[in-house]
C-alpha cells in the first residue's frame, strides 16, 4: 500500500454533529445561501447543502433558511452537519487488493467476477459491501457512511478503480472523469490480427434496439471514443492497449466488436472462446488522475491477472517465432 504524500491524516467519523459558523463577507452580499455556504465550506456539495437546509440545519441569524435565500453582508451563518448515517448496505469481509489509500480516496484492483455496487436482485457480495468492511474511516458521501464510487468496471472486467471517501474528493474526481483529464488504460486481447499499429474508434453507443440488456452502435447514441495501440500480434489474436476518451457502458467491448475484433472470451459481444478465460479478456491496467486534495498526479498500475496471463502464454507459444508487433 502506498500514499500520495497528502499531509492530511485519516479522518474519523465524529460521535456528534459538526458545526460550521462564519459571518457573511462583503463578497457574499446578495448571493444565494447555497453558493455562499459552498464557498466557505468546500467539503459540502450544493446538493448536500440543499439536503441540510431542507432538514432545518442551515441557519442565518439563527433562523432556518432555504438554499435560494439571499445573504447579506455580516449575517451569521451556521450549518450543522450530522454524523454520517448507515447506508443500509451490509459490510462483508470480501478480500480486496488495495493499491493505494489515504484520507481522501483509495484505489483497488478489482478481481473479475466482483460486481461494483448492489442492485435490485443483487444486494450483497459487491465491491461496495467489501469496502464498507475494509475501510474504517469513511467521512460520508451525501450524508451516508458509504464509499463514493466515481467510475465503474463491468463485473467480469478486472483492474483498477478509484473510490472517494468524502464528498469533496468525490466531486473533484468525478469532475476529472467528466472532463477526461483522468486517464484509464486497458489491456485487451481481441480476436484476429489488428492491422493498424494504432487507431481511434469513434462510434455512438446506446441501448440495443432489440436486446435491451446489450449496448450497440446506434445513430443517435452517446458520443464514444476509444484509442488503441497494438502491443503484440499472434496467429489469430492481438494484444491491445486501449485508452478511453469517454466512459460509456461496455465501450471497449462494443467498439472492438464493431471493428470486427471482439474480445476473446466475451460471452455477449463475441463468440471467440478461449479455454484459459471464462470472461472477456479485458483488464484495467493503468489509472491516472490528479489527487483531489494536493493536485499531484497519481499513477497506479495493476499486473495482468492469472487468467489473461495464461491466455497470452498460450497465444505466444502458438505464434512460435513470430516477432511481436510485426505487420499482418
Amino acid at each position: 500500500m502506498s500514499n500520495t504524500g497528502s499531509s492530511a491524516g485519516h479522518s474519523k467519523v465524529a460521535a456528534g454533529p459538526t458545526i460550521h459558523r462564519f459571518d457573511a463577507a462583503a463578497s457574499d452580499d446578495g448571493r444565494r445561501l447555497d453558493v455562499v455556504v459552498a464557498a466557505h465550506v468546500p467539503s459540502l456539495s450544493r446538493s448536500r447543502i440543499a439536503q441540510l437546509a431542507a432538514e432545518g440545519r442551515v441557519r442565518v441569524d439563527e433562523r432556518p433558511r432555504k438554499p435560494a435565500f439571499r445573504v447579506r453582508r455580516g449575517q451569521a451563518v451556521e450549518i450543522t452537519v450530522p454524523p454520517p448515517a448507515p447506508s443500509g448496505v451490509r459490510p462483508e469481509a470480501i478480500p480486496l487488493e488495495i493499491v493505494l489509500e489515504d484520507a481522501d480516496l483509495l484505489v483497488v484492483n478489482k478481481p473479475a467476477g466482483l460486481t461494483v455496487h448492489p442492485a435490485p436482485g443483487h444486494p450483497s457480495g459487491t465491491l461496495v459491501n467489501a469496502l464498507l468492511s475494509a475501510v474504517h474511516d469513511l467521512a460520508g458521501i451525501g450524508g451516508e457512511l458509504r464509499p463514493g464510487i466515481v467510475h465503474r468496471l463491468d463485473k467480469d472486467t478486472s483492474g483498477l478503480l478509484v473510490v472517494a471517501k468524502t464528498d469533496a474528493a468525490h466531486r473533484a474526481l468525478a469532475a476529472q472523469f467528466k472532463a477526461h483529464t483522468a486517464q484509464r488504460t486497458y489491456l485487451a486481447v481481441a480476436r484476429g490480427r489488428v492491422r493498424r499499429d494504432e487507431g481511434t474508434i469513434t462510434a455512438a453507443l446506446g441501448r440495443h434496439p432489440v436486446r435491451r440488456t446489450r449496448i450497440a452502435v446506434v445513430p443517435r447514441g452517446r458520443h464514444a471514443v476509444t484509442h488503441y495501440t497494438v502491443l503484440e500480434r499472434f496467429r489469430d489474436a492481438t494484444l491491445l492497449s486501449c485508452r478511453l476518451e469517454t466512459g460509456r457502458t461496455h465501450q471497449i467491448r462494443v467498439h472492438l466488436a464493431h471493428a470486427g475484433h471482439p474480445l476473446l472470451g466475451d460471452p455477449v459481444y463475441g463468440r471467440a472462446r478461449a479455454p484459459e478465460i471464462a470472461r472477456q479478456a479485458l483488464h484495467a491496467a493503468r489509472l491516472e488522475f490528479a489527487h483531489p486534495r494536493t493536485g499531484r498526479r497519481v499513477t497506479c498500475t495493476a499486473p495482468v491477472p492469472d487468467d489473461i496471463a495464461r491466455l497470452l502464454a498460450r497465444l505466444r507459444a502458438e505464434a512460435g517465432d513470430a516477432s511481436p508487433g510485426s505487420e499482418a
